[in-house]
């Protein structure tokens, strides 16, 4: 093992020997080159006054070279903030003010020990990372029965994790923090889970209630009481978009400093909470109490990081930072948070008229990009299709019987007939 692998991980274990671990094989092994390219340039870019010819970039007239066909399209940023690579953590500045986003949208953080976000490729990437760090095979993934397929992906193919679902809804449409809890304490032989808790849910547009996360965080915590390691990964991919009465934060900051053996781990980004989702700019945050521990778990990541896509886009960062800090940002961003608000409240008053009969009833949803139909004895799969060839219209089945709606990208004005249409295929179906 490398001399700094190891040393991160005698950081790790002293400060927290659960959080060793609960490291997979990689995790243990990858380290951060403190001696490589990255950081000789690093030195030269303080020391090197004279000539710097470490970086691998090009220069020009004391900036980064570079195509004015390109520039001229971007005329607002300078060539500096552009072109040349990112570090692997990404824009410092960036990372700062996201924190303190962070712990402004966040209370319940006040006080705890977290670190500062890493930049990651979007969500997807932080989640790989996250499997990267913490997934060898056979180790139990617990999340939900509806779920983001990629986690299968991420998780289960990628690092043959051993997946394993609960029913996301209780009979009376609410959160089954009781699956949660079985699932867990199954676990007990093995001494180790992941879980991957994602509100708003992809795909019904659940988010939890204050007492519903209550129960969620005491069901974590009473896994760890018996012996088990956990990881929770909050996945807030679309974070922010809270319609009506639920939790308005992250399960993130009840988790933090919670127990020894509960590593949290918040994974989200402004692909979809700044709508920018062609940007791929997200963020990796670790909680715990010990500073040698998230030091090393930093380090780690960088580890991943530079031997995946080595540091992330430079561009992106910059717009994202940019808007961060404009005066004009929050008004903007509730601007369309209100039109998504009203596209939900639209739809939930259709589904709530009466004028689609029996042939469906839906999933709780109060928040997100999405909402779920749930069908009653007709194919998810064949309305899809019909719906697609016969009307043009296009949505997503998941399982035997349920429908994903994304309202997200259509607009208030449409949404009635978007169902109309949705309802008569339906019809067509059952009466054929």
């Amino acid at each position: 093992m490398n001399p700094l692998a190891a040393q991160l991980n005698q950081n790790i274990q002293t400060g927290n020997e659960h959080v060793y671990q609960m490291l997979s094989l990689l995790g243990k092994e990858i380290y951060f080159p403190k001696e490589g390219i990255l950081s000789q340039s690093a030195e030269a870019g303080k020391l090197a006054k004279k000539y710097n010819a470490t970086i691998g970039i090009a220069t020009e007239g004391n900036g980064p070279m570079h195509l004015e066909v390109i520039q001229e399209k971007l005329s607002a940023y300078s060539p500096k903030d552009l072109y040349p690579y990112a570090p692997p953590a990404g824009k410092p500045e960036l990372r700062s003010v996201w924190r303190d986003k962070m712990l402004k949208e966040n209370p319940s953080l006040a006080g705890k020990g977290y670190g500062l976000p890493v930049v990651t490729n979007a969500l997807t990437h932080g989640l790989s990372i996250v499997a990267d760090l913490f997934t060898d095979e056979g180790d139990a993934v617990i999340y939900p029965d509806k779920n983001w397929e990629n986690y299968e992906l991420t998780f289960g193919i990628r690092r043959h994790g051993r997946l394993v679902n609960f029913p996301l809804f209780t009979e009376d449409h609410r959160f089954n923090s009781e699956g949660l809890r079985e699932a867990l304490l199954a676990q007990k032989e093995y001494g180790k889970a992941i879980v991957v808790l994602n509100f708003p849910n992809n795909p019904t547009g659940y988010t939890p209630g204050i007492e519903e996360g209550k129960a969620i965080v005491a069901a974590i915590q009473e896994a760890a009481e018996a012996g088990i390691n956990v990881v929770v990964v909050t996945d807030d991919a679309y974070f922010g978009l809270f319609f009506e009465d639920s939790l308005h934060e992250s399960l993130f900051g009840q988790l933090a400093g919670l127990h020894p053996r509960i590593l949290p781990v918040k994974i989200d980004g402004a692909t979809k909470e700044e709508f920018v989702w062609g940007f791929r700019v997200g963020f990796i945050t670790f909680a715990s109490e010990h500073q040698d521990v998230l030091s090393a778990l930093e380090q780690k990541t960088l580890g991943i990081i530079r031997a995946t896509i080595s540091s992330g886009p430079h561009p992106s960062q910059t717009f994202v930072l940019d808007a961060l800090k404009s005066p004009d940002f929050e008004q903007q961003k509730n601007e369309k948070f209100q039109i998504m608000k009203g596209r939900a409240n639209k739809v939930k008053a259709l589904l709530d008229s009466g004028k689609y009969g029996d042939v469906w009833s839906y999933y709780p949803f109060n928040s997100g990009y999405f909402m779920c139909l749930k069908l009653n004895g007709l194919s998810a799969e064949r309305l899809r299709t019909h719906l697609l060839e016969q009307y043009g219209v296009g949505t997503i089945a998941l399982g035997e019987y349920d429908l994903r709606i994304a309202f997200s990208c259509i607009e208030e004005e449409y949404l009635e007939d978007l169902y109309d249409i949705v309802y008569r295929g339906a019809q067509d179906l059952l009466n054929a």
